[in-house]
């Protein structure tokens, strides 16, 4: 799959997620475009590369009021070590208390899809409203459901551009990388999280290393590998 913007200025599989992270940059300027991470490795390498250019772009995270403590202090640094970069909070505002009140306790527990629809799913539909290019650090590599991710694609379920400059890279060259760099991740990677949600649906998982990406410690003992934020669309090629 290749972009073309310009003969002479092509992006593909083959390219650098650096020189992904530049095009997209370039071609999107004056656009709505905006990054979102939930502080696993993969985004911390992302915003870095972002970071390298200079640019006030948007950084949005969904505070489900279940985050390790470690993804806060980790939110902190990472915000301190880019301040040109734009910090938002867009997740929701229904307290643990008002969810256990309206629909029991333990919903994580008894109904997932559903926690995760109001923690997750809704609150990123109303933060992407009106945006024009999303960006993720999201990579084949890390389950079968997204393995026919792109490097760019149109988005159906938001309605908008969705870029991925990670799309081809490994858990261990994103390691390589953010080592290279200095880039602040989750101390929770060395404990054996190779992904981080919420508490209550993430677990270590035994062996795991730094180089080694894993969904098994999500939802441990449900048929969920998935929050519901990403649907992977099928390659096209996308020449504008």
């Amino acid at each position: 799959m290749h972009i073309v913007r310009e003969p002479d200025d092509t992006i593909g599989d083959d390219s650098p997620p650096e020189q992904v992270v530049a095009w997209m940059l370039d071609r999107f300027a004056g656009r709505e475009l905006v990054i979102t991470t939930s502080f696993g490795m993969e985004g911390c390498a992302l915003i870095d590369m972002v970071a390298a250019h200079g640019r006030p772009v948007r950084v949005i995270y969904l505070d489900t009021m279940f985050l390790f403590p470690e993804t806060y202090r980790l939110r902190d640094r990472v915000a301190e070590r880019y301040p040109h970069l734009v910090f938002e909070n867009r997740g929701t505002s229904l307290t643990p208390d008002e969810q256990e009140r309206l629909f029991g306790p333990e919903l994580w527990r008894r109904d997932p899809d559903a926690c995760c629809r109001l923690r997750k799913v809704e609150p990123m539909r109303a933060a992407l409203a009106g945006v024009d290019v999303w960006v993720t650090g999201l990579t084949r590599s890390q389950s079968a459901a997204r393995s026919a991710l792109q490097v760019v694609a149109w988005d159906w379920q938001y309605q908008l551009v969705k870029v991925n400059p990670l799309a081809t890279w490994t858990r261990a060259q994103v390691y390589d990388y953010v080592r290279r760099r200095g880039a602040p991740y989750n101390v929770l990677h060395e404990r054996g999280y190779p992904s981080i949600g919420c508490t209550h649906c993430t677990l270590p998982v035994p062996g795991n290393e730094l180089g080694e990406y894993s969904r098994e410690g999500r939802w441990t003992g449900e048929h969920k590998t998935e929050c519901g934020l990403h649907r992977i669309t099928p390659r096209v090629r996308i020449t504008s």
